[in-house]
């Protein structure tokens, strides 16, 4: 029997605290919607490394997730679409668009041994015509020749599709699907439904079932409304460049939203500002939240800079 001195000393002993949640278990309860003990959170830049092989690739990209501790790991894919021997538009199905890049995610899928979830990047297909010509040149072949163009966004995306699979089999919890055409600027409204929604849609259908697959709606002008309702997926937007809080997205938008970090001016933020941007965005989002930057942060942060954020968010 414990004396009066011992009782009072256990009882006075703090309980002991809940072990600390997986950055696989906080994404699963941020897309149900549960509580968890910190926003999950992710970040990401461009390695600029698209000339080596896709261990190099897999090996920057396990770098980073250990160095700074994100939650869900952001596969950067830079790999080139492999371009054609003659006109940039007379484009056949690829199986395997990006062999290199298969390799990178089967070994960050080693790397990772099941404790986080990684998504892969793949830049649309509109994205992809613009890098094998140019973005005036893909204008003038939708105005000059509409079905040539159509016919190879078509191809494009039943590549990208493709790809995609191979992603998912690799281990990928879905694809992070960058548009950048969806706003004013580029295409109209009435464009972009013809011209790249449904190659858009055909690349998201190659990861379909998927737990984890993104829509980053990329620029200052973008369509957010468009993307609301009756598209697969979580979204990632700048809730900083677009003018839109994260407050009127969740009106709108009921599944997960991925923001609340001001990428264009991250590297001049400091710690207290990072945490009353984190603080602000998730209760404006609600819990279906994963914190990030509205795109990539610039290429020259430094780790010190990257770092801010990973203790502003309890990381």
């Amino acid at each position: 029997m414990l004396s009066r001195r011992e009782f009072l000393v256990v009882s006075a002993a703090p309980a002991l605290a809940a072990p600390a949640m997986t950055g696989r278990e906080r994404v699963d309860r941020a897309l149900r919607g549960a509580a968890v003990d910190r926003p999950p959170f992710t970040f990401w830049y461009h390695f600029l490394d698209e000339r080596e092989p896709g261990e190099a690739h897999a090996r920057h990209t396990l770098e980073f997730h250990r160095k700074f501790g994100t939650d869900l790991v952001k596969v950067m894919s830079d790999y080139p679409y492999p371009k054609p021997k003659g006109r940039w538009y007379d484009l056949r199905v690829e199986e395997n668009p990006f062999p290199r890049q298969v390799r990178a995610l089967e070994r960050i899928r080693d790397g990772l041994a099941g404790r986080n979830y990684f998504v892969e990047t793949i830049f649309n297909p509109w994205n992809v015509a613009e890098k094998l010509s140019s973005p005036k040149e893909v204008l003038r072949l939708k105005n000059e020749r509409p079905q040539a163009l159509l016919d190879a966004l078509e191809a494009i995306a039943k590549s990208e599709a493709n790809h995609a699979r191979r992603a998912v089999r690799a281990g990928a919890a879905g694809v992070f699907l960058a548009i950048a055409n969806a706003q004013d600027g580029i295409l109209s409204r009435t464009d972009y439904n013809k011209f790249s929604a449904p190659f858009d849609r055909m690349v998201l259908e190659g990861a379909a079932g998927a737990p984890l697959n993104i829509l980053h709606l990329h620029g200052d002008r973008v369509y957010l409304d468009l993307f609301w309702q009756g598209w697969p997926g979580a979204v990632n937007y700048s809730n900083f460049g677009t003018g839109v809080s994260l407050a009127d997205a969740r009106r709108s938008y009921s599944g997960l939203l991925m923001a609340g970090i001001d990428e264009r001016n991250y590297r001049t933020l400091s710690e207290a500002q990072l945490k009353q941007q984190i603080q602000a965005a998730r209760q404006a989002a609600g819990e279906r939240f994963l914190l990030a930057p509205g795109c990539s942060v610039p290429n020259e942060t430094t780790d010190a800079e990257m770092m801010r954020l990973v203790r502003a968010v309890g990381a």
